[in-house]
């Protein structure tokens, strides 16, 4: 688990499928490109839609990513174990919402990458709070230490295919603001009238 002591790592899960729920909500709601805006904070994050391998039901992982000569590189901080990354490993064809849109890709394992540990210090720089919440300082860790840190980490490189457009997508909760907005103006302007 990198520098996640055995006896936190639960909870370092259950924070961030709290945080997962969140900004998948967020995506949702057509906020992607707006909670990409502080990547040194709070990371650079897509959504990676990918089929259940025993479920066969289809879920939704944000996930941190950087891009890189086009290709754009994503890792499993719990390793191989995470269910997105037994999922993306049995079925790799995914959806990924960016903030420039959604896409039809395909995933890989980049382990065998000669690059392996710049592309995850790359992945890492980009994910804000999260590899720091995981003990992991990605900007002042030299080569070893870091390597250490990310030997069970999974790399995967994701490719994109064609855009995907239509419903189902991120997004797709976008309707909820202008009915909020009308509810907001109805209740100012008929609100109950004061007795004297």
């Amino acid at each position: 688990m990198g520098m996640i002591h055995p006896q936190y790592s639960d909870q370092y899960r259950k924070m961030f499928k709290r945080f997962n729920r969140f900004m998948l909500l967020m995506w949702r709601l057509g906020w992607g490109r707006w909670i990409n805006f502080w990547p040194e904070v709070l990371g650079q994050i897509m959504v990676l839609s990918h089929t259940g391998r025993v479920s066969g039901r289809r879920y939704h992982t944000p996930v941190n990513y950087a891009e890189i000569d086009g290709a754009i590189y994503c890792t499993a901080g719990f390793g191989s174990e995470s269910d997105w990354a037994k999922n993306i490993a049995s079925n790799p064809q995914v959806e990924v919402w960016l903030p420039d849109g959604w896409w039809n890709a395909v995933v890989e394992k980049a382990d065998e990458d000669e690059h392996r540990l710049q592309l995850l210090r790359s992945v890492l720089s980009a994910s804000g709070f999260a590899a720091r919440a995981a003990g992991i300082d990605p900007v002042e860790m030299d080569d070893s230490d870091l390597e250490e840190a990310v030997q069970d980490y999974v790399l995967f490189r994701v490719r994109r295919t064609e855009a995907r457009t239509g419903p189902g997508g991120p997004g797709d909760l976008a309707w909820i603001w202008p009915l909020a907005s009308l509810g907001l103006l109805l209740m100012l302007f008929v609100r109950p009238r004061r007795r004297h």
